[in-house]
Parts: structure tokens; sequence; C-alpha cells
């Protein structure tokens, strides 16, 4: 699947060979640095592997900006996990600017005059990267949605407070279902919220479009997991629709996967921000700590599941996402956008 993207001019490469896309400095950065930067930021986690960001690059700052030519209204109407989506990318790159002994200091910024500028990032001087801020770097191109069976190997008590501690790090609750009726409510709660979307046929027609062996996003069958079967009471929208892609044997999902829900403290568009940067951090802790994870994501995109879901782990604020955690074998990326796909033409004038 092709998506129209805006690429930056091209010009000569170095060696003569032909055209190069050029990205600009920012932040004291060369071009090159700058690319590396938003590399690592690009390989978030989002919707349907959407990649709904994109980056303004200023002497004194980068912009992180929502991509409306990357929206789901069907799926997410709000554009609610699309701003999770950005916060993510926000952290990664925060991440790397701390790679570059650069300190970060990031500005959240709804502006009504410039609807999709959602962040500003600037330098705050240099200090080294903290050995776990290395860690977590480390894991940003090991990270993947694991949409297969995991083993039945449990998330280990260690493990589990290291997730907890990673949302809190970023102003995040993060919940664990572990109680017996708790997790029964919880199947039933996702069982609806999967029924009334793929009773919407828009939601059908959205989610098809994004299934794609081509291109630079969407997921791609090797990407996706197999078809649910009657006994998985969890997973019932990682499959690979349309392209009978068969179970391996042997390979059934896991009955009891950890699933955590994940809270921010604050609310509005302010928090799905907040609530992105936590997921990712989460996210990351369990790549650096050896788990899996993917997304039960129907559980917060039908509101009603959503309302639900609070009100069952007795949350203030409504619950943004939702994983599945475990042990799994490895998995191949999902494609990515190119550098200069990622620049916003016109950043403001900082």
């Amino acid at each position: 699947m092709a998506i129209p993207g805006r690429p930056l001019p091209a010009g000569p490469s170095a060696d003569g060979r032909g055209p190069m896309n050029v990205i600009p400095g920012a932040l004291g950065l060369t071009g090159e640095q700058v690319d590396s930067l938003l590399t690592t930021a690009g390989r978030a986690p989002s919707l349907h592997n959407s990649q709904p960001w994109r980056f303004g690059l200023a002497a004194q700052a980068i912009e992180l900006h929502a991509d409306p030519e990357r929206r789901l209204p069907a799926t997410d109407p709000d554009d609610r996990e699309l701003r999770i989506a950005c916060g993510a990318a926000l952290f990664n790159l925060r991440l790397a600017l701390h790679g570059l002994g650069i300190r970060p200091v990031v500005t959240i910024l709804p502006n009504r005059r410039r609807p999709t500028l959602l962040a500003v990032v600037r330098a705050s001087g240099r200090k080294p990267a903290t050995p776990e801020q290395q860690r977590l770097l480390r894991a940003v191109p090991l990270r993947r949605t694991n949409r297969q069976p995991f083993t039945d190997t449990r998330v280990t008590v260690q493990e589990q407070y290291a997730l907890r501690r990673a949302a809190q790090d970023e102003g995040a609750w993060l919940h664990l279902v572990a109680d017996p009726p708790q997790r029964r409510s919880l199947q039933q709660i996702a069982k609806r919220a999967h029924e009334v979307q793929m009773a919407d046929p828009q939601f059908r027609a959205e989610l098809q479009r994004w299934l794609t062996d081509s291109g630079t996003s969407g997921v791609p069958a090797t990407a996706a997991g197999p078809p649910p079967e009657p006994q998985d009471k969890w997973v019932l929208r990682d499959y690979t629709a349309g392209t009978g892609q068969p179970r391996v044997p042997g390979k059934d999902f896991e009955p009891e996967p950890l699933i955590a829900v994940l809270t921010p403290y604050l609310g509005g568009p302010d928090g799905e921000i907040q609530a992105g940067q936590a997921m990712q951090r989460v996210l990351l802790t369990a790549t650096a700590e050896g788990l899996a994870t993917s997304f039960l994501s129907h559980l917060v995109e039908v509101p009603r599941a959503r309302e639900e879901l609070r009100r069952l782990i007795g949350a203030t604020q409504p619950p943004q996402v939702v994983l599945r955690i475990g042990h799994g074998w490895p998995v191949p990326a999902t494609p990515r956008r190119g550098t200069a796909d990622l620049v916003e033409p016109e950043p403001s004038r900082r």
C-alpha cells in the first residue's frame, strides 16, 4: 500500500551517484545527526502502523506534528490513538537526544492556530545519557508488536515491577489485570467491543486498507498473527484478513497472558500524549527485559468498552492502552517511512 507523502527536495549525493534526500540541521546538530534522530523517533508503534507523525526542524527546536493525511476516522474518529502514537514517537526522540548527550526539554503545545502542532522539543544543555536511557535506546530498533502466540512462561514479579515503574516514570498508572473475576469480566468487555467493531462496515474497510504487503506503512502479512480460533479469548483482531495464512500447528495462543492497562494521570489531549510516552517506555522496558508485547486496542477504541474498563479497574481517567505481555519468538519489523517524508515543510520560527 502506498500512501502519498511529501518528501524534501532531492539533491546530489556526496559520491555523485544520484540524488539523495537532504535533512536540515536543528538544535546545533548536523543533518546526518537529525536524520538519525528521526529514524529513531519513527520506530514508534502506531495504530495499523499508520505512523501519523511529522517533525518541524528549526535552529532552536524540533516540533512534533500530527500528520492529518494518516488519520483513521473509522477506528479513531477523535484522533486519540493518533496522539498516543505521536507521544510514543516523542519519547523515542527524547531518548535519541539523550543518546547524543543533549538534555531535552519538552513543551506540550495544543495550538488552535496550528492544530497539527503537538509538542516542541528544545535543548537544555548537555548531559551524558544514563545507563537506563542507553538501555532503552538500544531497545528501540528491537521492539516489535508481536501478534503471534506467546509461550506459557509467566512474566516474573521483577519484570512486572519494572513495567509498572516505567509507566510511573512517565506519569501513568499500569494496572495488571490478575484477579480471575476481573479477567473474566474483561474478556466479556473485549468480546462485545470486537463485535461492535466488526459489525461496522467502515471499520472493516479501513482495517483491510491497512493490511498490506507493500509500501512503507500498514501491517504486512509477515507481521500479522494467525486467525483466532474459538478458544482464543484475548486475541481477536491480530489476524491476517484475506491472506489465508494458516496457524502453525502447536502454536495456539496462550490462555493466560499478562494483561496490562495503562492510564495517564492527566486527561484530555495532553494526557493522550503523556500516555503515548508512558506506553513507549513500558514497551521498551519490556523489550529490554526480553518480553514480547501486542495491543488489545478494541478495548479502548469502543467508547462504551473503554468506560466499562475504567470502572472495572477503578481508574479516575479513561484508560488509553491495553497490552498483552509475555514471552514470544522473534518476529520481523514492520515497514517504516523514510526520514525525508517525516519533515514538516514549514516549522515555526523559534
